[in-house]
């Protein structure tokens, strides 16, 4: 596996192929100055050069992830930690990572270049939208709707039945109780939307 940039995400992925047995052949970066991360070599940036091994992002900022996965044409791969609880019946598209710890619950689809973070749990029939970030310690109960590129905060509770927006950001701690609508940010407990992005993607 390839990964692109070294980042502290990138680290965590490191330790969760290693930990899986999936060796890393290298980690592209566009700053010349990085030339390894735990102890994998950074091989500079990526100009476009057939690869023989698939790629992740290793990056954690939604946006940023999902500029760079429009951009490049490789075979995607994924990161799963033998730790994680995964029900046979769910989907885990290319390109997500899945954490140490994480339960995935039956039928549950997780989308393109995800993230479920350390610990988090997800229940049966939720749908996670490509670029979304489920933090650590995230609960979502069943049947919950996260859109693209939304970020879940550490430690939120989302109730069962509910749809959470495309590129939301959802507080750390949030309980949401409600449906939350496309770009917005919402917190506390219940959690409120405290503002509107202005740049929806």
């Amino acid at each position: 596996m390839y990964l692109y940039g070294a980042s502290g995400h990138a680290k965590v992925i490191i330790d969760i192929l290693r930990d899986a047995a999936i060796p890393v052949a290298g980690v592209f970066d566009d700053n010349p100055n990085i030339r390894e991360v735990s102890g994998i070599p950074a091989v500079g940036p990526y100009t476009g050069q057939k690869l023989d091994k698939p790629l992740l992002i290793s990056i954690g900022d939604n946006t940023i992830r999902r500029r760079i996965a429009q951009k490049l044409q490789v075979n995607y791969g994924k990161a799963i930690h033998p730790s994680a609880i995964i029900s046979a019946s769910a989907t885990i598209q290319e390109g997500t990572v899945v954490m140490q710890g994480a339960i995935i619950q039956a039928s549950v689809h997780i989308g393109k270049h995800a993230i479920v973070n350390t610990g988090a749990s997800i229940d049966h029939d939720c749908r996670i939208g490509d670029y979304a970030h489920i933090s650590p310690g995230a609960v979502l109960s069943g049947n919950v709707q996260v859109g693209e590129g939304t970020h879940v905060g550490a430690g939120a509770v989302v109730i069962p039945n509910l749809k959470i927006g495309k590129w939301c950001k959802i507080g750390a701690g949030a309980v949401v109780i409600r449906d939350i609508p496309d770009g917005v940010t919402a917190v506390g407990n219940p959690a409120r939307i405290i503002n509107e992005h202005q740049n929806k993607i």
